[in-house]
């Protein structure tokens, strides 16, 4: 089981992503797009063309883990525009919830 914490680095492919493709083309896509390692432990996110589900790789020093949520209904609102995100952030893609434009946000990053 892959656990989030807020000290965890996550990058987001903001570009959507074919779904067919498996752990190895992800893998480079981390490389070319994000110019990040695969390996490093990151989170990475992607999303397929029509905002209905997500994949999250993570790499986590035996394997790679590949989560993947499908939408019953409705679609992935509030896509990241940077590729870095918190994990109060992923949290709310995978659970679809997206926070008003101007709010105050949940959380703060401590220095």
């Amino acid at each position: 089981m892959i656990q989030i914490t807020p000290q965890m680095r996550i990058l987001v492919c903001i570009d959507p992503v074919d779904f067919r493709s498996g752990i190895d083309r992800l893998c480079s896509i981390c490389r070319q797009t994000l110019d990040a390692d695969p390996f490093s432990g990151a989170l990475f996110v992607f999303r397929n063309r029509s905002r209905t589900a997500l994949r999250v790789l993570g790499y986590d020093g035996q394997g790679f883990w590949l989560c993947h949520k499908r939408l019953s209904s409705g679609r992935i609102t509030g896509w990241p525009r940077e590729n870095r995100i918190d994990a109060h952030e992923l949290q709310s893609l995978i659970w679809n919830f997206h926070t008003p434009e101007g709010t105050v946000k949940f959380f703060r990053k401590l220095q």
